[in-house]
């Protein structure tokens, strides 16, 4: 983004209109500062609450999954867009609030010929409401968007 409360930031969703992704997610903000780590932003909304008015273990579930693909782009790995998450697994630390924007930290802990090992954090006022764990299956050379 060039400007506004995200500039300097690389603005993620995902290209196909009416997706899971899009219309559960939205759009997140990614940067990183250092190589195999990025940080990835969310604006809560009204739709991510349960019916208690708390963060969805759901959503936040979803939202993992969203930010190590955002994590990749933003680590200069925008070719990984077609990977696929073989494992996922999260761990609720604390509950969440509609409004305060969501921070997710990841970590790429190791990669090899055909799969990559993630980590993440998700924060809320400084506060961690999520850990999550993840193994990615990198896209085959053939499915990898054209440039």
């Amino acid at each position: 983004m060039a400007d506004g409360p995200w500039a300097g930031w690389l603005s993620w969703t995902d290209t196909m209109r009416g997706t899971f992704l899009d219309s559960a997610i939205g759009t997140s903000y990614s940067r990183s500062d250092a190589a195999g780590k990025a940080t990835v932003m969310l604006e809560s909304l009204p739709s991510h609450a349960n019916r208690l008015g708390a963060l969805h273990g759901g959503f936040l579930a979803g939202f993992a999954d969203h930010a190590y693909f955002a994590a990749l782009a933003a680590m200069g790995r925008p070719e990984q867009a077609a990977a696929v998450t073989v494992d996922l697994g999260m761990q609720y630390c604390g509950s969440g609030k509609v409004g305060p924007a969501l921070r997710a930290e990841i970590e790429l802990l190791r990669e090899t010929g055909r799969l990559m090992f993630l980590r993440l954090t998700i924060s809320q006022d400084g506060n961690l409401i999520a850990a999550s764990t993840a193994t990615l299956r990198k896209a085959p050379e053939s499915q990898k968007p054209q440039k």
